[in-house]
Protein backbone atom coordinates (compact mmCIF):
# COMPACT_ATOMS: atom_id res chain seq x y z
CA UNK A 1 0.00 0.00 0.00
CA UNK A 2 1.60 3.95 -1.45
CA UNK A 3 2.70 5.76 1.63
CA UNK A 4 0.42 8.90 2.49
CA UNK A 5 3.89 11.10 4.02
CA UNK A 6 3.73 13.15 0.43
CA UNK A 7 0.13 14.00 0.67
CA UNK A 8 0.41 14.70 4.76
CA UNK A 9 2.97 17.48 4.02
CA UNK A 10 1.14 19.76 2.14
CA UNK A 11 -1.97 20.35 -0.32
CA UNK A 12 -1.35 20.15 -4.02
CA UNK A 13 0.57 17.41 -4.95
CA UNK A 14 -1.55 16.65 -7.95
CA UNK A 15 1.14 15.12 -10.39
CA UNK A 16 2.61 12.84 -7.09
CA UNK A 17 -1.21 11.57 -6.81
CA UNK A 18 -1.68 10.95 -10.63
CA UNK A 19 1.89 9.20 -10.77
CA UNK A 20 0.53 6.65 -7.39
CA UNK A 21 -2.85 6.09 -8.20
CA UNK A 22 -2.79 7.23 -12.17
CA UNK A 23 -5.88 8.93 -13.93
CA UNK A 24 -6.48 12.18 -15.20
CA UNK A 25 -8.56 15.31 -14.83
CA UNK A 26 -7.92 15.51 -11.14
CA UNK A 27 -10.23 17.66 -8.92
CA UNK A 28 -7.98 19.06 -6.21
CA UNK A 29 -9.79 19.67 -3.05
CA UNK A 30 -6.43 19.41 -0.69
CA UNK A 31 -5.02 23.20 -0.49
CA UNK A 32 -8.07 25.58 0.93
CA UNK A 33 -7.20 28.14 -1.90
CA UNK A 34 -10.81 29.38 -3.53
CA UNK A 35 -11.01 27.53 -6.72
CA UNK A 36 -12.20 30.43 -8.50
CA UNK A 37 -9.29 32.67 -9.57
CA UNK A 38 -9.48 36.69 -9.50
CA UNK A 39 -9.43 37.67 -13.55
CA UNK A 40 -5.81 38.63 -14.71
CA UNK A 41 -6.09 38.56 -18.29
CA UNK A 42 -6.93 41.88 -18.78
CA UNK A 43 -3.93 43.34 -16.75
CA UNK A 44 -0.30 44.44 -17.78
CA UNK A 45 2.12 42.04 -15.64
CA UNK A 46 4.94 44.93 -16.34
CA UNK A 47 7.41 41.58 -16.60
CA UNK A 48 10.15 43.45 -18.64
CA UNK A 49 10.67 46.33 -15.89
CA UNK A 50 11.51 46.20 -12.11
CA UNK A 51 8.37 47.29 -9.67
CA UNK A 52 8.41 51.45 -9.13
CA UNK A 53 8.00 52.46 -5.23
CA UNK A 54 5.20 54.52 -5.77
CA UNK A 55 3.29 50.95 -7.40
CA UNK A 56 4.51 48.68 -4.16
CA UNK A 57 3.23 52.08 -2.17
CA UNK A 58 -0.32 51.34 -4.22
CA UNK A 59 -0.55 48.15 -3.60
CA UNK A 60 0.04 48.46 0.98
CA UNK A 61 -2.65 51.25 0.44
CA UNK A 62 -4.97 49.26 -1.21
CA UNK A 63 -4.39 46.38 0.93
CA UNK A 64 -4.59 48.57 4.23
CA UNK A 65 -8.06 49.39 3.09
CA UNK A 66 -9.13 46.39 2.36
CA UNK A 67 -7.90 45.31 6.31
CA UNK A 68 -8.98 48.36 7.63
CA UNK A 69 -5.86 49.32 8.91
CA UNK A 70 -5.67 53.33 8.50
CA UNK A 71 -1.66 53.66 8.66
CA UNK A 72 -0.49 52.16 5.06
CA UNK A 73 3.30 52.14 6.55
CA UNK A 74 1.44 49.20 8.86
CA UNK A 75 1.51 46.92 5.89
CA UNK A 76 4.26 45.16 4.48
CA UNK A 77 4.21 43.23 1.41
CA UNK A 78 5.88 40.23 1.44
CA UNK A 79 6.59 37.09 -1.87
CA UNK A 80 4.34 34.88 0.46
CA UNK A 81 3.53 34.76 4.25
CA UNK A 82 5.65 31.21 4.85
CA UNK A 83 8.44 33.48 3.60
CA UNK A 84 7.50 36.22 6.26
CA UNK A 85 7.14 33.69 9.39
CA UNK A 86 10.86 32.91 8.60
CA UNK A 87 11.89 36.77 8.55
CA UNK A 88 9.90 37.39 11.27
CA UNK A 89 11.69 34.47 13.64
CA UNK A 90 14.71 36.49 12.78
CA UNK A 91 13.25 39.59 13.58
CA UNK A 92 11.61 38.78 16.63
CA UNK A 93 14.51 37.20 17.82
CA UNK A 94 11.83 35.50 20.70
CA UNK A 95 13.74 33.63 23.56
CA UNK A 96 11.10 31.12 24.64
CA UNK A 97 8.94 30.98 21.51
CA UNK A 98 5.54 28.82 22.13
CA UNK A 99 3.77 27.14 18.62
CA UNK A 100 -0.24 26.62 19.16
CA UNK A 101 -0.79 23.33 17.67
CA UNK A 102 -2.68 21.70 15.59
CA UNK A 103 -1.68 24.23 12.95
CA UNK A 104 -0.07 25.24 9.99
CA UNK A 105 3.79 23.19 9.19
CA UNK A 106 4.96 26.33 8.32
CA UNK A 107 4.82 27.92 12.25
CA UNK A 108 6.97 25.12 13.63
CA UNK A 109 9.07 25.32 10.49
CA UNK A 110 9.92 28.90 11.06
CA UNK A 111 10.13 28.43 15.04
CA UNK A 112 12.19 25.04 15.45
CA UNK A 113 12.71 25.61 18.74
CA UNK A 114 9.23 26.84 19.85
CA UNK A 115 7.76 24.75 23.11
CA UNK A 116 3.96 23.04 21.26
CA UNK A 117 0.89 24.36 23.20
CA UNK A 118 -2.67 23.57 23.17
CA UNK A 119 -5.11 25.90 21.62
CA UNK A 120 -6.93 27.90 24.31
CA UNK A 121 -4.15 26.62 26.65
CA UNK A 122 -2.34 29.34 28.56
CA UNK A 123 1.27 29.49 26.66
CA UNK A 124 3.02 29.89 30.74
CA UNK A 125 6.04 32.04 30.52
CA UNK A 126 6.80 32.70 27.00
CA UNK A 127 7.68 35.48 25.06
CA UNK A 128 6.05 35.05 21.73
CA UNK A 129 3.34 33.18 20.86
CA UNK A 130 2.10 31.97 17.15
CA UNK A 131 -1.16 30.53 16.24
CA UNK A 132 -3.69 30.67 13.29
CA UNK A 133 -7.06 32.29 13.94
CA UNK A 134 -8.96 31.10 12.04
CA UNK A 135 -6.93 27.60 11.93
CA UNK A 136 -5.73 25.24 10.04
CA UNK A 137 -7.41 22.53 9.15
CA UNK A 138 -10.03 22.86 12.04
CA UNK A 139 -11.00 26.73 11.27
CA UNK A 140 -10.84 27.52 15.12
CA UNK A 141 -11.16 31.24 16.02
CA UNK A 142 -9.31 32.68 18.46
CA UNK A 143 -11.43 34.98 20.26
CA UNK A 144 -9.94 38.58 19.74
CA UNK A 145 -10.57 39.44 23.37
CA UNK A 146 -7.80 36.61 24.59
CA UNK A 147 -4.92 37.61 21.65
CA UNK A 148 -5.30 41.38 23.28
CA UNK A 149 -4.53 40.00 26.21
CA UNK A 150 -1.84 38.04 25.16
CA UNK A 151 -0.55 40.89 23.86
CA UNK A 152 -0.02 43.03 26.92
CA UNK A 153 2.57 39.98 28.33
CA UNK A 154 4.52 38.76 24.93
CA UNK A 155 4.59 39.13 21.25
CA UNK A 156 1.50 37.60 19.73
CA UNK A 157 1.74 36.66 15.84
CA UNK A 158 -1.81 35.89 14.60
CA UNK A 159 -2.23 34.19 11.27
CA UNK A 160 -5.34 34.99 9.25
CA UNK A 161 -4.23 33.65 6.11
CA UNK A 162 -7.89 32.30 5.96
CA UNK A 163 -9.54 35.41 7.40
CA UNK A 164 -10.32 36.94 4.25
CA UNK A 165 -12.89 39.06 3.62
CA UNK A 166 -13.18 40.15 7.20
CA UNK A 167 -10.63 42.39 8.73
CA UNK A 168 -9.97 40.47 11.78
CA UNK A 169 -7.36 41.85 14.05
CA UNK A 170 -5.37 44.17 10.89
CA UNK A 171 -6.49 47.54 12.57
CA UNK A 172 -5.15 46.66 16.14
CA UNK A 173 -1.86 45.43 15.02
CA UNK A 174 1.17 46.33 16.58
CA UNK A 175 4.74 45.19 17.48
CA UNK A 176 2.98 42.75 20.17
CA UNK A 177 0.29 42.06 17.98
CA UNK A 178 1.57 40.88 14.44
CA UNK A 179 -0.67 40.02 11.74
CA UNK A 180 0.11 37.69 8.71
CA UNK A 181 -2.53 37.83 5.62
CA UNK A 182 -2.37 35.94 2.27
CA UNK A 183 -3.53 37.21 -0.97
CA UNK A 184 -3.45 34.05 -2.60
CA UNK A 185 -6.08 31.73 -1.07
CA UNK A 186 -9.12 33.65 -0.98
CA UNK A 187 -8.35 35.30 -4.70
CA UNK A 188 -7.70 31.67 -6.13
CA UNK A 189 -3.82 33.08 -7.01
CA UNK A 190 -1.46 30.84 -4.89
CA UNK A 191 0.98 30.87 -7.66
CA UNK A 192 1.43 34.75 -7.20
CA UNK A 193 2.95 34.05 -4.07
CA UNK A 194 1.93 37.59 -1.93
CA UNK A 195 1.01 38.29 1.25
CA UNK A 196 1.28 41.09 4.02
CA UNK A 197 2.63 41.65 7.37
CA UNK A 198 0.52 44.00 9.65
CA UNK A 199 2.53 45.42 12.87
CA UNK A 200 3.96 48.46 14.57
CA UNK A 201 6.71 50.67 12.96
CA UNK A 202 9.78 48.88 14.77
CA UNK A 203 8.90 45.37 13.40
CA UNK A 204 7.87 46.75 9.86
CA UNK A 205 10.82 48.86 9.86
CA UNK A 206 13.32 45.49 10.44
CA UNK A 207 10.85 43.64 7.50
CA UNK A 208 11.75 46.09 4.98
CA UNK A 209 15.43 46.48 5.42
CA UNK A 210 15.53 42.59 5.15
CA UNK A 211 13.40 42.53 2.32
CA UNK A 212 15.18 45.04 0.39
CA UNK A 213 14.19 47.66 -2.58
CA UNK A 214 12.16 45.03 -4.68
CA UNK A 215 9.91 43.21 -1.89
CA UNK A 216 7.86 41.43 -4.65
CA UNK A 217 7.34 41.08 -8.36
CA UNK A 218 5.45 43.43 -10.78
CA UNK A 219 3.32 41.29 -11.66
CA UNK A 220 2.07 40.26 -8.07
CA UNK A 221 1.94 44.51 -7.45
CA UNK A 222 -0.24 44.64 -10.31
CA UNK A 223 -2.73 41.90 -9.65
CA UNK A 224 -2.74 42.02 -6.12
CA UNK A 225 -3.43 46.36 -6.44
CA UNK A 226 -6.45 45.87 -9.11
CA UNK A 227 -7.66 42.57 -6.31
CA UNK A 228 -7.85 44.60 -3.43
CA UNK A 229 -9.58 47.46 -5.39
CA UNK A 230 -12.14 45.79 -7.22
CA UNK A 231 -14.89 45.54 -3.89
CA UNK A 232 -17.53 44.14 -6.22
CA UNK A 233 -15.44 40.42 -7.30
CA UNK A 234 -14.83 40.71 -4.00
CA UNK A 235 -18.32 40.81 -2.65
CA UNK A 236 -19.19 38.17 -5.18
CA UNK A 237 -16.71 35.80 -4.18
CA UNK A 238 -17.79 35.85 -0.56
CA UNK A 239 -21.21 34.52 -2.31
CA UNK A 240 -19.45 31.83 -4.28
CA UNK A 241 -18.00 30.73 -1.07
CA UNK A 242 -21.21 30.97 0.97
CA UNK A 243 -23.13 29.03 -1.38
CA UNK A 244 -20.75 26.32 -2.46
CA UNK A 245 -20.15 25.63 1.21
CA UNK A 246 -23.35 24.95 1.91
CA UNK A 247 -23.85 22.75 -1.10
CA UNK A 248 -20.15 20.44 0.05
CA UNK A 249 -21.86 20.42 3.66
CA UNK A 250 -25.15 18.64 2.12
CA UNK A 251 -22.57 16.19 0.42
CA UNK A 252 -20.39 15.54 3.44
CA UNK A 253 -23.76 15.41 5.83
CA UNK A 254 -22.46 11.57 6.52
CA UNK A 255 -19.61 12.44 8.11
CA UNK A 256 -18.70 13.92 11.54
CA UNK A 257 -17.85 17.72 10.85
CA UNK A 258 -15.42 18.49 12.98
CA UNK A 259 -13.85 21.45 11.44
CA UNK A 260 -15.10 24.65 9.50
CA UNK A 261 -13.75 27.24 7.71
CA UNK A 262 -15.06 29.22 4.63
CA UNK A 263 -12.73 27.41 1.79
CA UNK A 264 -12.42 24.21 3.56
CA UNK A 265 -14.24 21.31 5.66
CA UNK A 266 -12.40 19.00 8.02
CA UNK A 267 -14.68 15.54 8.90
CA UNK A 268 -13.93 12.92 11.01
CA UNK A 269 -14.41 9.15 9.89
CA UNK A 270 -12.63 5.84 11.09
CA UNK A 271 -10.34 5.79 9.00
CA UNK A 272 -9.67 8.73 6.93
CA UNK A 273 -6.69 7.26 4.78
CA UNK A 274 -9.12 4.71 3.46
CA UNK A 275 -11.40 7.35 2.48
CA UNK A 276 -8.36 9.43 1.15
CA UNK A 277 -7.29 6.86 -1.08
CA UNK A 278 -10.72 5.63 -2.32
CA UNK A 279 -11.10 9.54 -3.53
CA UNK A 280 -8.08 9.58 -4.91
CA UNK A 281 -9.27 6.31 -7.29
CA UNK A 282 -11.85 8.87 -8.60
CA UNK A 283 -9.08 11.36 -9.46
CA UNK A 284 -9.88 13.38 -6.43
CA UNK A 285 -7.45 14.56 -4.35
CA UNK A 286 -8.08 15.56 -0.45
CA UNK A 287 -5.90 16.42 2.41
CA UNK A 288 -4.68 13.46 5.06
CA UNK A 289 -3.27 14.41 8.17
CA UNK A 290 0.02 11.93 9.40
CA UNK A 291 -1.07 12.41 13.31
CA UNK A 292 -4.72 12.16 12.82
CA UNK A 293 -5.91 9.39 10.77
CA UNK A 294 -9.21 9.63 11.35
CA UNK A 295 -9.42 13.51 9.30
CA UNK A 296 -9.63 14.27 6.30
CA UNK A 297 -10.05 18.31 4.85
CA UNK A 298 -11.68 18.91 2.19
CA UNK A 299 -11.37 22.23 0.39
CA UNK A 300 -14.57 23.54 -1.94
CA UNK A 301 -15.31 21.89 -5.58
CA UNK A 302 -15.21 24.23 -8.28
CA UNK A 303 -18.20 23.67 -9.96
CA UNK A 304 -21.57 21.65 -10.44
CA UNK A 305 -19.82 18.83 -12.35
CA UNK A 306 -16.72 18.41 -9.73
CA UNK A 307 -19.54 18.85 -6.67
CA UNK A 308 -22.02 15.63 -8.32
CA UNK A 309 -18.09 14.07 -8.99
CA UNK A 310 -17.12 13.93 -5.25
CA UNK A 311 -20.85 13.44 -3.64
CA UNK A 312 -20.56 10.08 -6.26
CA UNK A 313 -17.74 8.95 -4.77
CA UNK A 314 -18.48 9.84 -0.84
CA UNK A 315 -21.76 7.54 -1.71
CA UNK A 316 -19.75 4.38 -2.99
CA UNK A 317 -17.46 4.78 -0.23
CA UNK A 318 -17.99 1.53 2.92
CA UNK A 319 -16.40 1.92 5.76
Amino acid sequence: MESLAEFCAHGGRVAAAARAFGGDDWIDLSTGIAPWAYPVDSLDPGLTRLPEPGELAALEAAAAQAFDVVDPAQVVAVPGTDLALRLLAVVLAAERPAVVRPGYAGHLAAWGEARCVAAFADPGDADLLVLASPANPDGRVTPAATLRALAQRMTVVVDEAYADPAPGLCGEASDRLVVLRSFGKFYGLPGVRLGFVIAGPRVTGALRHLLGDWPVSTPAIAVGTAAYRDTAWREGQVERIETVGALLDFALSRFELVGTAPLFRLIGTADAHALFRHLCNHAILTRPFADRADRLRIGLPPDGAALARLTTALAEYVR
